[in-house]
């Protein structure tokens, strides 16, 4: 079981991660269906704007209640968010509240007291998560199916789609423990196994969203996912202490790559049709597992 403190500090630092990047899978699938399927973009929306209001309540009350590891990690935000955010906006006609980004800024670690009643609210936000959740995925396994029958049009690879679902099901699993009071019994080779996945499907989505001309980034982005598909069929034979420490590097130059990314997209420097928001949407999941990696190494 978890001490109620432990509760409170994992419930917001899952929630500050989790529910931008579930907001953002919703943004990008806003912008990525046609005008024609309006009842699927207001949909959309509406689940974006209710992860944006619990959001703007979960950083309201995390500050102070969050290890500075998590704040210089730049899993939360990155100095880039809120400009990829303001571009992508621009560009889309859609909206993000920027507010929400420049609050996470601006959030300091724990000093090192705990208040009781921190865990009724860590809960609140658990449940409220849980419920809108819950919805989301619905909601993106009912696009995924309209689009694989040719009902509508979403500018989003299929696989793309499954992706964001399977991160928002991890997230789902998280909060049903968390409001149980312990933590998923995952190995590590199990957490290795999930994040290097998802770190080899950014590389290919990176690979196929840039320009043909771009040659040189579509082959670093190959090499890449080619590094994090071996390392998830080694580790069915290899010592996890081996897979650690490839999973280590490898994400270590993912995150490099990325970070290059975002830059360069928020420079007009990349031929591609990734929107610079995804850019730094990957940087900070790359950010996050390396935290993660860090965490097991010294374990």
């Amino acid at each position: 079981m978890l001490s109620r403190e432990d509760f409170v500090r994992i419930s917001f630092e899952t929630n500050l991660f989790f529910q931008r990047i579930i907001k953002e899978h919703l943004f990008f699938i806003e912008t990525g269906l046609q005008p024609v399927a309006s009842n699927y973009i207001m949909e959309a929306r509406a689940l974006k704007q209710g992860f944006e209001e619990l959001l703007y309540q979960t950083v309201r009350y995390a500050n102070g209640n969050i290890t500075k590891s998590v704040l210089m990690s730049n899993e939360l935000v990155t100095p880039y968010t809120k400009s990829a955010e303001e571009i992508n906006s621009m560009l889309t006609g859609a909206s993000l509240n920027t507010g929400i980004t420049e609050g996470e800024l601006r959030l300091a670690g724990s000093p090192g007291y705990y208040c009781g009643n921190w865990a009724n609210i860590a809960y609140w936000i658990n449940n409220n998560s849980l419920n809108l959740l819950s919805k989301a995925i619905a909601f993106h396994k009912n696009v995924l199916t309209m689009a694989s029958e040719c009902k509508i049009l979403v500018t989003l690879y299929h696989e793309l789609l499954v992706h964001v679902t399977q991160e928002a099901e991890y997230y789902l699993e998280l909060l049903r423990y968390l409001q149980s009071g312990t933590f998923p019994k995952k190995t590590p080779k199990e957490e290795l196994d999930f994040w290097n996945h998802i770190m080899e499907e950014h590389a290919e989505f990176i690979d196929g969203m840039l320009d043909p001309t771009e040659k040189s980034l579509k082959e670093t982005a190959g090499n890449i996912a080619g590094r994090f598909e071996k390392l998830t069929k080694e580790s069915i034979k290899s010592a996890e202490s081996q897979i650690l420490k490839g999973s280590l590097q490898a994400t270590e130059s993912i995150r490099d790559f990325k970070r290059a990314a975002a830059i360069g997209l928020l420079r007009c420097e990349i031929k591609s049709v990734i929107p610079p928001l995804l850019a730094d949407h990957v940087l900070r999941e790359a950010n996050h597992y390396l935290r993660l990696l860090e965490s097991l190494t010294k374990a």
